[in-house]
């Protein structure tokens, strides 16, 4: 797990969510969580069923937020989960080794630890810096990502407020992937706003 983890914003119109997912998938986005808090049981099963299609013709995975039966239903590739969702451990067990079980850790490791102890296939931190989104009553310090590159064997998610420039240092840090909603579907270029967030990840990994 490697790039751009493009997170959904809730809009309703499913055809522009489909226009400017395309598009950030076409500027190299690696993988997309469909996350809608708003949308009823239908707009979401008819937006993830559009959305996972589309990802499959871009050899991308798709991620549901919370749903796991969502998830299980549409044959997603995976899960997010937050810390009141259903646990990592049952969902685990749900999906089996090969589907993806995201963790939100914030910006505890005490919580990426359990996680990884769970099955996670990754661990995402934040918010690091202030969100259009999603309002956080904490700011998660950068250096938490060199002490958790050094401690978990996870793949690491930065989140929260996500821009190229300000991204570009938490990648430094040891991130592998930057999830970003704002600053791709706000843009009003999202293929080229994905290939500037993509190309934070143009050199080698770190091992």
């Amino acid at each position: 797990m490697r790039g751009l983890y493009l997170v959904t914003p809730n809009w309703d119109d499913t055809e522009r969510l489909l226009a400017a997912t395309t598009a950030a998938l076409r500027g190299g986005a690696a993988m997309v969580q469909y996350r809608h808090k708003d949308a009823s049981p239908d707009l979401r099963h008819e937006q993830a069923t559009a959305l996972l299609a589309l990802c499959r013709r871009h050899g991308r995975p798709l991620v549901i937020n919370d749903h796991l039966a969502l998830c299980m239903r549409i044959d997603a590739d995976g899960v997010h989960l937050g810390a009141r969702d259903a646990t990592l451990a049952q969902a685990r067990q749900a999906l089996g080794i090969a589907k993806i079980v995201g963790a939100s850790c914030y910006g505890e490791l005490a919580l990426a630890h359990a996680a990884a102890a769970a099955g996670a296939s990754y661990a995402a931190f934040g918010g690091f810096y202030p969100s259009p989104v999603k309002r956080y009553d904490f700011v998660t310090p950068p250096a938490l990502l060199e002490t958790a590159r050094a401690a978990l064997a996870l793949p690491l998610v930065v989140i929260g407020g996500m821009t190229p420039a300000n991204a570009a240092p938490l990648v430094a840090r040891g991130a592998d992937m930057v999830a970003a909603i704002t600053s791709v579907y706000g843009d009003p270029d999202p293929e080229d706003a994905a290939r500037r967030m993509q190309a934070l990840f143009a050199g080698p990994a770190e091992d």
